[in-house]
């Protein structure tokens, strides 16, 4: 799915978290360059709705959950060790 913005930053996905009971999934993402990871985390939370959109007509699952965005962190802690581990 393509959401176009004004092409100042890339998001990648990196994974997808659902509660035990369906009813509620948070998308982590990333964002290059990562100055505009607030302007990209704002920019996704505003199209929601077309994203729950898409999963509804792409997708096989019965109830759509709420879905929030939040940046995955926890990539980008492992992106700075990898780049640190690199550098020798």
């Amino acid at each position: 799915m393509l959401l176009n913005g004004n092409g100042s930053s890339l998001l990648t996905v990196t994974r997808a978290e659902l509660t035990e009971d369906g009813k509620h999934a948070t998308i982590f993402f990333t964002v290059f360059p990562d100055t505009f990871e607030k302007t990209a985390l704002e920019f996704a939370k505003r199209k929601r709705s077309e994203f729950k959109e898409f999963v509804k007509e792409n997708s096989q699952l019965g109830r759509i959950p709420l879905l929030d965005f939040e940046i995955d962190s926890g990539e980008k802690n492992r992106q700075k060790i990898d780049s640190l581990l690199n550098q020798n």
